[in-house]
């Protein structure tokens, strides 16, 4: 009853008591009765006969007792432990641990394995002795830092306090990140009852295809100490942050600041905000206007977004909020953001905006001209101001609200649609969507499986709806096939990223060739959306500028008949085109890649409209700056066309006779043409 009691020494002492009373043979009669061995009594005796002090307290054995320790005896165990968990740049670079995960039990094994029998608890004990821990990684490099970037915050700060000192709204915004909605598993943790925690799913991809995303975009007011958060569930779009800043200033600006003439935002370098974007700035311009407030941002350096105040004032307890709780709505994401609060006064506002931000708008250069925005003295494109007093809406080309593009593109898609530019009737070119239709849909569907990388976690039919529909497609993979203008004027003209239109014509394209559905091209030619637009506007059956090889072809400026020039120039063809496959398979390395575009666009000016120029040029009629102005492109380009064309002219037994007049600019050649129809006008 007693022993259970008595820690080791105390049990052997106790022993050794009754033993000492049982005189002879108490010893092995004790050791018998408590199950102990003999030995263990005899030293319990001993020590009693030996008349030694009582230990300390605590204590069972005297200092030196007990096995030593593996380090005593095996002295090389600590270096070659240390070898192993030492930073790689200074233990031994061919250690098997280099790329392992070091723990307790992996040191215990490799050290086993290099002779040194040692535990997992003996590892952990001689690491803590030589000064070893566990740590994670620390935040605390940059990078390369801008050379500005401590005077771009000392500017930001003196920005802020002229603002406040006079009243005026200062505001920090950014994106949060998006989130999926579901029964998902959320950082952190919550109390909840013991052994009931909430159900999620293991995997986000087993969301199904109704999966839906929060985007949320905030603004902090820095002198309020309150924050706003608008969730969208489209794209995190230029549009989308201004539209986020204008509920703001609507539902609490304007109330807390009745009487301010200005904004200062202060923002990051990227993102939906960014000091590049064109449309981030027209949509301020546009929100100025609407406002009446002058509008100054100041952009933090890039890669010094954490310093912005948003970041650790208003998400950072947003975060906290709603940790270790599944966001499965937007609803309950608008009520956990709005729920969140500081005992230092913060109030957070949240609204769900249901709104499309479609991605790929443009924003032309000259619409960003048009834009009154003022660059600061001080690192311009981090800081500069936007002022109400210019007039966004009017003008060609400025039409910069979100409506009135919408408005402009269904114009501009409309103009393209004209049979000059298509080279087919309204009822043809709807009986070519319709063909195309089925296979558009396939083609985006395999598109989107390989962007996601496997099935579509969406609802058919959900998320947004992009610029340009499956019919807007075909059509400017039309106008474009014929030549009529480049890329950058349908982007111009459409208001849609270059980018995005370059991909629409890639795959329609291809799907056009799949159906052997040939686009010829057309005699049509527009360097600007202005002159594609007036052209259209004027109701002419034909431009001017397609009248121009014919009226050049004349006998007496070309010194051959038209049906010889035709000829030349097929001859010609031939040769430049293997002449420019082989060049182009020289700087591909090689065949050309399945799905590549091949050059739908290839020159400015055709062909036959090449070797014209060139015989023109060889015949002395007149300069390269002359035939620059006659056919609307480039005098480089001129003079690009003709080193290339008059050695093959050469090849194919041309040789040009001087012509008995020289003309020194575009109007007095076209005087010179005998027009065989009265009614044609000369072309401007």
């Amino acid at each position: 009853m007693l022993l259970p009691h008595l820690n080791e020494r105390q049990q052997r002492l106790a022993l050794a008591t009754e033993a000492r009373l049982l005189g002879h043979g108490g010893v092995r009669a004790v050791a018998d009765a408590a199950g102990v061995s003999a030995t263990t009594v005899r030293r319990g005796v001993d020590e009693l006969d030996s008349g030694e002090q009582p230990l300390p307290v605590g204590r069972s054995r005297r200092a030196g007792g007990g096995r030593k320790r593996v380090n005593d005896y095996d002295a090389a165990l600590v270096a070659s432990l240390l070898s192993l968990v030492e930073p790689d740049e200074r233990g031994d670079p061919m250690s098997p641990l280099r790329w392992t995960t070091k723990s307790l039990r992996n040191l215990a094994d490799e050290l086993t394995r290099q002779g040194h029998p040692v535990s997992a608890p003996t590892v952990g004990r001689l690491l803590r002795e030589n000064g070893f821990s566990l740590q994670g990684t620390a935040k605390t490099l940059e990078g390369e830092q801008h050379p500005d970037r401590d005077a771009q915050f000392g500017y930001i700060n003196e920005q802020v306090k002229a603002h406040q000192a006079a009243g005026e709204p200062v505001i920090s915004v950014d994106a949060k990140k998006k989130e999926q909605l579901g029964q998902l598993p959320a950082a952190g943790r919550e109390w909840r009852p013991k052994g009931d925690p909430v159900q999620v799913e293991d995997h986000s991809f087993f969301t199904g295809p109704q999966m839906a995303l929060a985007v949320p975009y905030g603004v902090y007011d820095l002198t309020a100490d309150s924050g706003w958060v608008s969730v969208g569930v489209d794209h995190d779009t230029s549009a989308f942050a201004v539209a986020s800043i204008r509920r703001w200033w609507q539902a609490r600006g304007s109330a807390d600041y009745p009487s301010a003439k200005r904004l200062l935002i202060t923002a990051d370098a990227g993102g939906s905000n960014s000091y590049r974007y064109r449309l981030w700035k027209a949509e301020l311009a546009a929100f100025a206007a609407d406002s009446g407030l002058t509008i100054t941002v100041c952009h933090f350096p890039p890669g010094t977004s954490k310093w912005n105040k948003i970041e650790h004032r208003l998400f950072s307890q947003i975060t906290m909020n709603w940790r270790g709780r599944p966001l499965t709505s937007h609803q309950v994401v608008v009520a956990t953001i709005a729920s969140t609060r500081t005992r230092t006064g913060l109030r957070v506002q949240a609204e769900l905006d249901t709104g499309n931000y479609p991605t790929g708008i443009a924003v032309t250069r000259e619409q960003l001209r048009r834009l009154p925005v003022q660059a600061h003295a001080v690192h311009a494109a981090w800081n500069y101001t936007i002022t109400p007093t210019a007039d966004t809406t009017s003008g060609p080309g400025s039409m910069l609200r979100t409506e009135d593009r919408a408005r402009a593109r269904e114009h501009a898609l409309s103009v393209l649609a004209d049979p000059r530019l298509t080279g087919m009737s309204t009822t043809e070119l709807a009986h070519l969507v319709e063909l195309l239709a089925s296979a558009q849909a396939a083609q985006a569907a395999q598109r989107c499986y390989e962007q996601r990388g496997g099935p579509r976690r969406r609802a058919s039919g959900a998320g947004s709806r992009g610029l340009l529909s499956d019919a807007d497609r075909v059509l400017i993979t039309v106008v474009y096939q014929r030549q009529v203008c480049s890329q950058y004027v349908l982007s111009d003209l459409l208001g849609v990223n270059a980018n995005s239109i370059g991909q629409a014509i890639a795959e329609t394209r291809q799907l056009l060739t799949e159906h052997g559905h040939t686009i010829h091209p057309a005699p049509l030619r527009f360097a600007t959306a202005a002159a594609l637009t007036e052209f259209v506007a004027s109701g002419q059956e034909a431009h001017p500028r397609s009248r121009l090889p014919d009226l050049l072809s004349d006998p007496a400026l070309t010194g051959m008949s038209r049906d010889e020039l035709a000829a030349m120039a097929e001859r010609v063809g031939h040769i430049q085109q293997a002449r420019n496959e082989r060049h182009r398979h020289r700087r591909r390395g090689g065949e050309r890649l399945p799905g590549a575009r091949g050059g739908v666009f290839r020159q400015k000016i055709t062909n036959p409209e090449r070797v014209l120029a060139t015989v023109l040029y060889q015949r002395k009629l007149c300069s390269q700056d002359t035939l620059a102005d006659l056919f609307h492109i480039s005098r480089r380009a001129i003079g690009d066309i003709v080193r290339e064309l008059a050695p093959i002219l050469a090849q194919v037994g041309y040789t040009a006779v001087p012509a008995g007049q020289r003309f020194r600019t575009a109007a007095a050649l076209l005087d010179s043409v005998t027009y065989d129809d009265a009614a044609t006008t000369r072309p401007t």
